[in-house]
């Protein structure tokens, strides 16, 4: 078990606290309505443009380039001569059809694009909607998703992760249809919006030096010159994050990297059911606090802190293939891995309390609250996939309070 796949746990095991609370280094644009005329909808998901809305030319729908490719799980490379080349998979593809460039920003036809990243296009005149439909075969992924029940009440637990891409939609029937008979959502914490200025002053105030040090007084010298190399040679100063705590430069690193290979909070399975919940003005409810879970990594000791931190920037350039194992995991509904990634954090005492122990407890104590309530009723729980397996997992702690579970 490669070291970094332990750390990367943090972004499957607590929310994406990364783009939604660092806002200085990883939160992401805000987002501009499409047209009022014609929308864009991915896998049923509503395409918002921060810029460069859908244009109709002639019978044709153009898309600004560069948004959309992203949204597609694609990366523009360049655009020369109005030649557009992207990186999907690590693979260089070509569309069909030149740019137009209007404004400063590139357009394509969306049929070009969306072929090419392998998408159907489909057209509903009637909301004047632009569908693009994953081009698949086979089954839908399997996921993680257990049952338990107590009397009326029904519990369903969905193993997330929260940063994903838009290859694990549409989810397998079983999941859709278990959340759209549920009363309520529950999750680790409502990550619906980005951070409101009272959690960026915690994050900033948790996450940065108040008594005047650095990162560099807090650090070796060798993991800051280490740091600042790697910074450097990404187009970044060398000390840009002085003024952050090794715990906050750790997590921005994976984020900035994860998000580099298409993978995003804004795509992670527990965003995907808030999204739906808030549209059918579904109660939802959180299993932890955003507090919580801030505390939770800036409670780590600096030791360990160094050591997070050292070994993202010695296995930064694997990022990305450790993220597609855990996809890959995730998508296989494999319990033997996800057992084996989350047993394999026990060998830090400290980082598997912490991350996984203290807060399992708390998370099956609310559980069984709602298992107790004694009314029919159903939740549907989407915590880190992380958080469920083994001697310490919260299935585990449900099954020794007497609860039968299983899996879905």
């Amino acid at each position: 078990m490669k070291s970094w796949k332990k750390m990367l746990l943090s972004l499957t095991a607590a929310a994406g606290l990364v783009a939604y609370s660092v806002p200085t280094y990883a939160a992401q644009p805000a987002a501009k309505a499409p047209s009022a005329q014609t929308q864009i909808t991915v896998n049923g998901k509503a395409l918002d443009y921060a810029y460069g809305e859908v244009l109709a030319r002639k019978g044709t729908m153009l898309v600004p380039v560069r948004l959309t490719a992203q949204a597609l799980g694609a990366k523009l490379q360049d655009v020369k001569d109005g030649t557009v080349r992207i990186v999907l998979g690590g693979k260089t593809l070509t569309l069909k059809d030149k740019a137009t460039l209007i404004g400063g920003v590139s357009f394509v036809p969306v049929r070009s694009i969306a072929e090419a990243t392998g998408y159907d296009v489909r057209w509903d005149g009637a909301t004047r909607t632009v569908m693009l439909v994953s081009a698949k075969t086979g089954e839908a992924a399997r996921g993680f998703m257990w049952e338990v029940k107590n009397g009326p009440t029904t519990v369903y637990l969905v193993g997330s992760m929260h940063i994903a891409d838009n290859t694990f939609y549409p989810l397998r029937a079983e999941f859709e249809k278990a959340f759209a008979e549920a009363d309520y959502l529950g999750v680790e914490i409502n990550i619906s919006q980005e951070a409101t200025k009272a959690q960026q002053e915690k994050v900033l105030k948790l996450g940065s030096y108040q008594d005047g040090t650095t990162l560099k007084d807090h650090i070796s010298a060798d993991t800051y010159k280490q740091l600042g190399k790697l910074l450097e040679a990404n187009g970044i100063k060398a000390n840009a994050f002085d003024s952050l705590k090794p715990w906050v430069v750790e997590t921005t690193l994976g984020s900035l990297k994860s998000s580099d290979a298409g993978y995003e909070a804004s795509e992670g399975v527990d965003l995907h059911f808030i999204q739906q919940a808030i549209d059918r003005k579904l109660p939802i409810l959180e299993l932890e606090s955003y507090d919580s879970q801030l505390s939770m990594f800036n409670g780590l000791s600096d030791d360990l802190q160094e050591r997070n931190l050292k070994a993202a920037i010695e296995n930064f350039d694997t990022i990305a293939d450790s993220t597609d194992d855990l996809a890959k995991m995730w998508k296989s509904g494999d319990e033997k891995s996800l057992l084996a990634m989350t047993q394999s954090l026990a060998e830090d005492p400290e980082y598997y309390k912490a991350l996984i122990v203290d807060r399992n407890v708390g998370m099956a104590n609310k559980i069984e609250g709602y298992l107790k309530s004694g009314k029919a009723e159903e939740y549907f729980i989407v915590v880190g996939a992380a958080h469920y397996l083994g001697q310490d997992g919260v299935l585990k702690l449900l099954e020794n309070k007497g609860y039968k579970v299983v899996r879905k």
